[in-house]
């Protein structure tokens, strides 16, 4: 089991440098290909937004507005690709069938960007988003969402700065759910290729199902040995002590099922998901 295709979707030069380093070090890693996307907002659409009491040229105006910002942003994230590709030496182009070398492509559309981007990543074995804190910019949540809830395929958040290294060290977050599995199966070639594995437990966050001791089986058919941490909340909150195992073992990728209750219940009243998201500085596999 190989992974071939990467996308990233990306909205602001802020928030998108270190999800593109971060692609181009994982298409050099697979011989893969990455697509980096970025979604224009439709003019069109601002004029619904605009509410009543504006003439047909004030809203006219904030229709040009938009496109001319949406274009400048397309440029410099342009510019951003080109310089990174260039200094991660990794081909500019569209895939070739056969070729067995990274390579990445840029591509500037425009419509709803949820839409696309769920749409674009059922065909790609992985989606990268920029880290939700970084940049502060809120596209990277509301993709990273449209991933897990309208894809049917993984995520990863990049980090909130450049990783040194992506799947040396890998932290599995096990807590027997099904999304937990997804993740499992979405991390399996990053561990068939890692130096060591690590599956994180606890009482506290495990659910019905396979225990730890069963993940490190499954795993071992597999080829590879992987150990077991019980870790602990922390100030009773799971995602902490989660988050301080996966830095005590040194990983660089971890994997999780992410949203086992909904996701409002999570927005509401806290869980390990949202904590996580909020929290991790290395990069992190999640399925739902």
């Amino acid at each position: 089991m190989s992974v071939r295709k990467f996308l990233l979707p990306v909205s602001s030069s802020a928030s998108a440098e270190v999800a593109l380093h971060t692609g181009l070090m994982l298409a050099k890693m697979w011989n893969a290909h990455l697509l980096v996307l970025h979604i224009r907002v439709d003019s069109r659409d601002v004029a619904p937004l605009a509410g009543e009491g504006l003439s047909g040229a004030m809203i006219e105006e904030m229709m040009t507005a938009t496109e001319r910002e949406s274009g400048s942003r397309a440029l410099g994230l342009r510019e951003m690709f080109t310089l990174a590709t260039e200094e991660h030496h990794v081909m500019v182009g569209d895939a070739v069938v056969g070729r067995n070398e990274p390579s990445a492509s840029f591509a500037s559309v425009t419509g709803r960007e949820d839409e696309i981007i769920a749409h674009q990543a059922r065909l790609a074995d992985l989606t990268i988003v920029p880290h939700p804190q970084a940049g502060e910019d809120v596209a990277s949540a509301d993709a990273l969402h449209a991933v897990l809830f309208d894809s049917g395929r993984p995520v990863l958040m990049a980090p909130l700065v450049r990783p040194a290294s992506i799947g040396k060290r890998i932290a599995i977050a096990w807590n027997g759910m099904s999304n937990a599995a997804s993740a499992l199966a979405s991390v399996m070639p990053f561990v068939r290729q890692a130096e060591a594995v690590r599956v994180l437990a606890s009482n506290e966050y495990q659910r019905r199902g396979p225990l730890a001791a069963e993940v490190v089986e499954y795993i071992a058919h597999h080829g590879v040995t992987a150990d077991i941490v019980m870790f602990r909340p922390i100030d009773r909150v799971v995602g902490a002590g989660l988050l301080a195992a996966a830095e005590d073992f040194g990983a660089d990728l971890m994997s999780m099922g992410a949203y086992s209750t909904s996701r409002l219940r999570e927005l509401i009243l806290g869980g390990t998901t949202t904590y996580v998201l909020e929290n991790a500085t290395l990069p992190v596999i999640m399925n739902r």
